[in-house]
């Protein structure tokens, strides 16, 4: 696909180097004359041996400053998603005004507690948001983003977490000429380009918000002063027989992260999952670490639900960004979306590009999603997190 600031395009096959030289310099031919600013690279599994050589040729041929990426066993391309896909997708942006800085980091600095201002070289005032990938096996990456989320406030980062080869526990993250086999990389967008996102965590809100009012770690004890189990049931009683019967397996909390609004709508709300409930005590279990209270929405999970979720999410970003440039966009979303989830493939690039495009379009299935909740970046699951290179 061609557009005026980016191009992208997948390598269907095994390794062939005169075959991508050809490949690259033809793909580098369908961008107008202005230079390439960044190049985002997707990589499945069967080319992990020839990684470094790989990326030699296409930033030769391709005349790629700066490169950064990922392996996966799922591919994105413009509207389309390749899943357990082999090859690799490639994506060229012209960023006009960009500043761009790039970093490596591992899991000693996360353990270290490291000043991230001073270890990225990249002052908070001096980046307009961060794109990110790493590899889930080697770095706690909910330390990592709390660090980060403290070191940039305000500051959006997206990406994902790489995927590979699971028996093998085995991933790559690229950045310039380089392999690495743990740690992460990222690129900070700074200058006249920024770094805008859609989060679709594909639930639909069910029941009414409530102030949770006793809470202990991640049990929580009492909702708006009555047992959290008597405001579950009542939730669930709300509903048909029939949508009972479909949430089961699919039912989750909201968490909302900013208070400070009179109505709370898709997009409010952390989603994190429903670890259990234990009606003798009246308690129920989350994956999270919820305070008294915050405002908590039971939710539920299923193929319409998640379609309306990201279209609700997209229409949204159509009306802000309305009348504003967007060169490209990088979607990274989870492993259990795809044909998993819709029944088919191309779900969520294809929504991409028919309410946002069309523009050129690179990303991969994640062991995690980031992106931000509420003004704050979280790691998530099930998720669709799409970040877009707007003109400031």
């Amino acid at each position: 696909m061609q557009t005026r600031q980016a191009v992208a395009a997948r390598w269907r096959g095994d390794f062939d180097e005169a075959g991508i030289q050809a490949w690259a310099g033809a793909l580098r031919g369908r961008l107008p004359a202005e230079s390439v600013s960044l190049g985002l690279l997707f990589t499945t599994p069967p080319m992990f041996p020839h990684a470094a050589q790989l990326i030699e040729v296409l930033r030769v041929h391709a005349r790629i400053p700066l490169l950064a990426g990922c392996s996966s066993t799922g591919l994105i391309c413009n509207g389309e998603e390749a899943e357990d896909a082999d090859g690799f997708v490639l994506a060229l942006y012209h960023l006009p005004g960009a500043e761009l800085k790039t970093v490596r980091f591992d899991q000693s600095q996360v353990a270290a507690d490291a000043d991230w201002q001073t270890e990225t070289g990249v002052r908070a005032v001096e980046t307009n948001g961060w794109l990110v990938f790493a590899d889930p096996f080697s770095v706690d990456a909910e330390s990592w983003l709390r660090q980060w989320n403290q070191a940039f406030p305000g500051v959006r980062i997206l990406g994902g977490l790489a995927s590979g080869d699971f028996a093998e526990r085995s991933t790559q993250v690229y950045l310039n000429g380089d392999v690495f086999e743990d740690g992460g990389v990222a690129v900070s967008i700074g200058g006249a380009v920024e770094l805008c996102s859609v989060i679709a965590q594909g639930c639909t809100p069910i029941g009414e918000p409530w102030p949770i009012t006793r809470v202990e770690q991640h049990i929580i004890h009492q909702i708006a002063n009555r047992t959290a189990c008597d405001v579950l049931e009542e939730t669930l009683r709300s509903l048909s027989l029939t949508e009972q019967r479909q949430l089961q397996g699919n039912l989750f909390v909201g968490l909302v992260t900013n208070e400070y609004r009179e109505e709370f709508h898709r997009g409010d709300f952390l989603i994190r999952n429903l670890l259990g409930a234990d009606p003798r005590a009246g308690c129920i279990a989350v994956a999270a670490f919820p305070r008294a209270g915050q405002t908590l929405q039971f939710q539920k999970r299923d193929r319409e639900g998640a379609s309306e979720d990201l279209a609700a999410m997209l229409e949204h970003a159509r009306q802000q960004l309305a009348g504003r440039t967007i060169y490209g966009g990088s979607l990274h979303c989870c492993n259990g979306r795809g044909q998993r989830l819709f029944g088919k493939p191309g779900h969520d690039a294809g929504m991409v590009q028919e309410m946002l495009g069309p523009f050129a379009l690179a990303g991969f299935f994640c062991n995690g999603e980031i992106g931000p909740i509420g003004g704050t970046n979280f790691l998530h699951g099930y998720t669709a997190s799409l970040a877009l290179f707007v003109k400031k």
